[in-house]
């Protein structure tokens, strides 16, 4: 069976941008590829790569694995399960590290953003990171994984490491494909429209988190920056902020950019805000109840126990079979 995997680190709630761009996505892949195995993970061990309290760290893996199957996730379809629960992670990125060069991981965005910003400290941990990565993706040989934007050079990096070892080891790995959404791949801030929205952006008027209340989704919306021109129109490069507004309106209502602007000819921007304040708490409203629902339910552990136990199946029967093509340990049988 193919297999589709993403995954997302528990370091915050999630908001609008990462939903719409990522998870909405996903919820709407599961309905329409049902011939796909669907893994989709947690990923505690990439958020250690700074100091975390554990306390925190648990509730908000937890917080994280409920609001994914409160957005549209169906246990029944997706294997969801919390990385640090299936070894062969760790195993499985020792083995790529030995096939990744230093090179590779210095020139990683990332990297190089987040060490200039922690000048001192820098952990072993945040360097090597892109293999862990590739470990994630490559024990399950999914054929897509679906991406951001801001994605793409990992997945790269993970593509040449598997084609590495797979000339090394004969075609050991499925060299994974992105999958990027046409439309909401990307939604920015709303403070700074030419930015992506992040849930670590100091600015709190920059984002809406999924959990956030009704008063205050409909304040960041009037709140959020365009411009002076005052008319509903897309135009990505010259005017950011409405194109910003009008890509969350178009991927949660399903209209086109030429059909909100037709619906909003001659109308200015209050209204238009107005209304998608509305549209995004209504969105937000049932995940919001489902959430609570689901947050301290035996219901959540036991889909957690069952994605854990699928996910610890397919990669320790990945992890063995690239130990064997390698030559570690005693020839199975």
């Amino acid at each position: 069976m193919k297999r589709i995997l993403s995954g997302i680190q528990p370091t915050g709630s999630l908001n609008i941008g990462t939903y719409l761009g990522s998870v909405k996505n996903f919820v709407k892949l599961q309905d329409e590829l049902p011939d796909y195995e669907f893994f989709i993970f947690i990923a505690d061990l990439h958020a250690i790569t700074v100091y975390k309290d554990k306390q925190e760290l648990r509730q908000l893996t937890k917080e994280l694995a409920a609001l994914y199957i409160a957005c549209g996730l169906k246990p029944e379809r997706v294997n969801l399960f919390i990385q640090s629960e299936v070894p062969a992670h760790s195993q499985m990125a020792y083995l790529l590290q030995c096939n990744s060069y230093i090179g590779e991981l210095e020139r990683m965005t990332q990297y190089k953003e987040k060490s200039r910003k922690q000048e001192t400290g820098v952990t072993v941990g945040l360097f090597t990171y892109p293999t862990l990565m590739a470990a994630d993706i490559l024990l399950y040989d999914p054929e897509y994984v679906p991406v951001g934007n801001d994605q793409k050079q990992h997945l790269e990096l993970t593509r040449d490491i598997a084609q590495r070892m797979n000339n090394k080891y004969n075609n050991i790995f499925t060299v994974p494909k992105p999958l990027i959404a046409e439309i909401g791949a990307k939604i920015n801030s709303l403070s700074d429209p030419t930015s992506k929205m992040s849930k670590s952006d100091n600015n709190l008027k920059a984002r809406i988190n999924l959990l956030d209340p009704e008063n205050i989704i409909k304040k960041r919306i009037r709140s959020a920056v365009t411009d002076s021109l005052g008319t509903i129109k897309y135009d990505l490069e010259n005017r950011p902020g409405i194109s910003n507004l009008m890509t969350i309106y178009s991927v949660i209502s399903n209209n086109s950019f030429e059909e909100i602007e037709e619906k909003y000819r001659g109308i200015g921007y209050k209204e238009f805000k107005e209304d998608l304040g509305e549209i995004v708490f209504q969105e937000l409203k049932p995940i919001q109840d489902r959430y609570n629902e689901l947050l301290n339910s035996k219901e959540l552990d036991s889909i957690l126990d069952k994605g854990r136990d699928r996910a610890f199946q397919v990669s320790q029967n990945k992890l063995f079979k690239t130990m064997d093509r390698i030559g570690l340990g005693r020839k199975r049988k």
